[in-house]
């Protein structure tokens, strides 16, 4: 993967890139998998975290590109005057179709890497809102209002809608043609069905900030083609 092909916008101080599903935002524990950090400071060399996205969410990341311009943003993120909205495919019909949920998250107990809804956890905000219905899935439009680790993931578990793939928080099944299509026949060329969708079903497609010069900038990141090709089968064989 060549990193000009994922830049949505860069100037002197920061970077904005549309992040592939599967690739780590800032390298883990361990360091042994490449990271989009990674790649950035091989082509710019020093290059600051401002936020992250999980591995398997695709979508809009910023990167700093120097100290000042770090603090201006980190800042912005921690008082909560960015603006973050997700679409994500999600399990069932969400009732009611919008509104906010505000549950507080914390670490999991036992569980390390996994999250909880807690009483003793740290404020999370999400405003939720279904953008289209389908008989097994809602396509969903997610505002984030606090920037909590699986925020989102966490909360569609908490109310019993996880999103569409989730390991961690759903049952992390596939998503099949013929869990769906009605009279689906396998095609003689293949032993098994694959999957229209085997990764987590959430996208980070809009993001607004102020630059350094305290203008407001926003940017989107289309549907990639994985959730784009799921959505057109689902309006086809699924209404």
């Amino acid at each position: 993967m060549k990193i000009r092909d994922i830049v949505v916008f860069e100037n002197d101080d920061f970077i904005v890139l549309n992040k592939p599903s599967g690739l780590l935002s800032i390298p883990d524990r361990e360091g042994k998998e490449i990271s989009l950090k990674n790649l950035l400071q091989e082509n710019y060399g020093n290059i600051f975290t401002v936020h992250r996205l999980d591995r398997d969410t695709s979508g809009l990341i910023a990167f700093a590109k120097n100290e000042t311009t770090h603090k201006h943003l980190s800042k912005q993120f921690e008082e909560r005057s960015t603006r973050k909205i997700y679409n994500g495919l999600v399990l069932g019909k969400p009732q009611p179709a919008q509104g906010l949920i505000d549950v507080p998250i914390a670490e999991h107990y036992a569980q390390q890497g996994k999250m909880m809804t807690s009483a003793k956890g740290k404020t999370s905000i999400t405003e939720f809102e279904v953008v289209e219905q389908f008989r097994l899935y809602a396509w969903m439009q997610f505002t984030i209002l606090t920037g909590r680790t699986h925020q989102i993931r966490v909360h569609m578990s908490h109310i019993g809608h996880p999103v569409a793939c989730d390991a961690l928080y759903g049952d992390g099944k596939p998503i099949l043609l013929s869990s769906f299509k009605k009279k689906f026949k396998l095609s003689k060329a293949e032993d098994e069905e694959r999957a229209i969708l085997n990764r987590l079903a959430l996208h980070a497609s809009e993001l607004s900030f102020s630059g350094n010069d305290n203008k407001v900038v926003k940017f989107t990141a289309e549907i990639p083609k994985d959730l784009k090709a799921l959505l057109q089968q689902l309006r086809k064989w699924n209404q």
